[in-house]
């Protein structure tokens, strides 16, 4: 199964999933997108990514795999979907967006204030290289702020945390078992994702830039089972993005969580979501 990151995020992401992995029997496989940590930047859209995935299955020796994709991940994992229907067995998405321009209102947030209601209805309008020339100011003061480059993992992490909502802080620093000599939760395992996600602003700015326009694909293209999941209280993707895509996507199920942030939506349901999806592999 290949896990698709969210935004800004890494390969590390899937690290929180590996004891539940191990249960379900999946080979749980993560890879970061261009222009995140050391992956060189491109051009890429969703398509391209659904290619890169094929590409590195192809390496791997793997014929047929699921996909799972959290947050700005989801679109990525649905391409996988619609471009390779012959080798993906199953694709899941945890709290993503749907196709923007398309929502009712046009909004993947239902907490936006009305000047970033119209900044979204802008981008929607823009090519990728002027979404990405207008976005780039804002985030590289975000990136400023947190200033990954900071020797102090406890100073770079409270900062990082401060970002978030506070219920979803608290599952990022939740104790978790020791991968690659670092224990998930430890101010040094998340300083490690934050300065890969942040190594470069080309990973983030490029999501950014073709996630929150028409895509490259539709969805109603997908033909293989397809699972939704959606957290009653996430403010990051509202439930309505899950009914959008439930409403188009042929053989999809949506499951919504009550009392459940952004990231919980994985986070604390990793089991349920591998075991669904495996079963159809």
């Amino acid at each position: 199964m290949f896990f698709l990151h969210g935004c800004p995020d890494t390969r590390h992401a899937a690290y929180a999933g590996d004891a539940a992995a191990r249960r379900a029997g999946v080979r749980l496989i993560a890879v970061n997108r261009p222009g995140y940590g050391l992956s060189d930047a491109c051009p890429s859209t969703h398509l391209t990514v659904a290619d890169d995935v094929a590409a590195v299955a192809d390496l791997l020796g793997i014929e047929r795999y699921a996909v799972l994709g959290m947050s700005i991940g989801g679109p990525y994992a649905l391409a996988c979907a619609a471009a390779h229907p012959d080798r993906v067995t199953a694709v899941g998405v945890a709290a993503s967006p749907a196709i923007v321009p398309e929502l009712d209102p046009p909004y993947h947030r239902d907490d936006l204030r009305p000047e970033q209601q119209a900044f979204f209805t802008r981008l929607a309008g823009l090519t990728p290289d002027e979404a990405v020339a207008r976005m780039r100011p804002d985030f590289e003061a975000y990136v400023d702020h947190l200033n990954p480059a900071d020797p102090d993992d406890a100073a770079l992490v409270r900062r990082f945390l401060a970002e978030l909502d506070p219920r979803d802080a608290e599952l990022t620093t939740r104790p978790g078992p020791t991968i690659d000599g670092r224990t998930l939760g430890s101010a040094g395992a998340i300083a490690a994702a934050v300065r890969e996600a942040l190594a470069s602003p080309d990973g983030y700015l490029r999501d950014a830039a073709i996630s929150f326009r028409a895509w490259d694909f539709r969805p109603e293209r997908i033909t293989c089972p397809t699972y939704l999941w959606y957290g009653d209280l996430d403010a990051n993707a509202s439930v309505r993005n899950g009914r959008w895509l439930a409403d188009r996507i042929p053989h999809a199920t949506l499951v919504v969580r009550e009392q459940t942030t952004h990231l919980a939506v994985l986070h604390d349901h990793w089991d349920d979501i591998l075991t669904t999806l495996a079963k159809e592999n």
